[in-house]
């Protein structure tokens, strides 16, 4: 069965599109054979991964995600139906394919808000495909709209970002209740892979209290690892590549850590 795992934050600049990036490449160096799916209009996710350039010429011709949840972009095969296997570009990290996002996904609540099962247009557009994968990785955006409910639809698990601050700590008991309630009403059963503490900076008392709260609340789903503010996964980002090929011996240490932790919680490790 493939594992599919849905990032997923309430607010965001938590580290969301950078675990979910680098999760995925160190999935794939790790033998998994791993789609990472963008399902945010920022299009993060989709630039850590291709340049713009690849992007525009790949949605002109072939497609972007939003083709495949209803919102037509291209004119792809005079205009016969775009497909997974159309849309997906190939190894944009070693063993990672990807479904790049697209900015009309900001509106897409008005554009098929009306349309009957909208939960599950990205379930069935990828049903013939999920086979091709061990696991799938989602990077959704920092809300509950239809690209999350999108996400959580096909997904086995959920991972929850945060930084050690307040407001990023207010919404996780109120998300995992959310996500548990989609659960219920879709009869699915999407279990929690993890809460991260992602882009820790300087220490201070305050964050050491906030982090220490947050341990003590979710105590039996925080991760152990951590990962720190660090500019070259901006630089990652920028070029394209994931933060294992940046030669940063301390960020590949922490994002591989994470990932390993992740793999054990939803029962994949090598």
């Amino acid at each position: 069965m493939t594992v599919v795992i849905s990032c997923v934050n309430l607010k965001g600049g938590v580290g969301k599109t950078a675990i979910a990036v680098n999760f995925a490449a160190f999935c794939g160096m790790k033998g998994y054979k791993t789609l990472l799916v963008d399902l945010d209009p920022q299009t993060n996710a989709t630039f850590s991964s291709i340049s713009p350039e690849k992007w525009g010429a790949h949605k002109k011709t072939k497609g972007t995600v939003a083709d495949l949840l209803g919102v037509r972009n291209t004119d792809h095969a005079e205009g016969s139906d775009v497909t997974a296997s159309d849309v997906i570009l190939k190894d944009v990290f070693e063993g990672v394919d990807l479904v790049p996002s697209d900015l009309s996904l900001f509106t897409i609540d008005l554009d098929i808000g009306a349309r009957t099962a909208r939960e599950k247009l990205l379930k069935k557009s990828l049903k013939d495909i999920m086979g091709d994968y061990d696991i799938v990785v989602c990077d959704c955006p920092p809300n509950l709209t239809l690209p999350t409910q999108n996400a959580l639809a096909i997904s086995t698990h959920y991972v929850v970002p945060v930084s050690p601050d307040f407001l990023s700590s207010l919404g996780i008991a109120l998300l995992i209740g959310r996500v548990k309630k989609f659960g219920e009403d879709m009869e699915l059963e999407i279990k929690n892979a993890g809460i991260v503490l992602s882009r820790v900076g300087r220490q201070s008392n305050f964050r050491d209290r906030t982090t220490a709260d947050l341990r003590k609340q979710f105590s039996g789903n925080m991760l152990k690892s951590e990962i720190k503010e660090r500019s070259v996964i901006t630089e990652a980002t920028a070029k394209n590549r994931s933060v294992f090929e940046m030669g940063d011996a301390a960020a590949k240490r922490e994002f591989a850590a994470v990932s390993e932790e992740i793999l054990k919680k939803v029962g994949l490790k090598k």
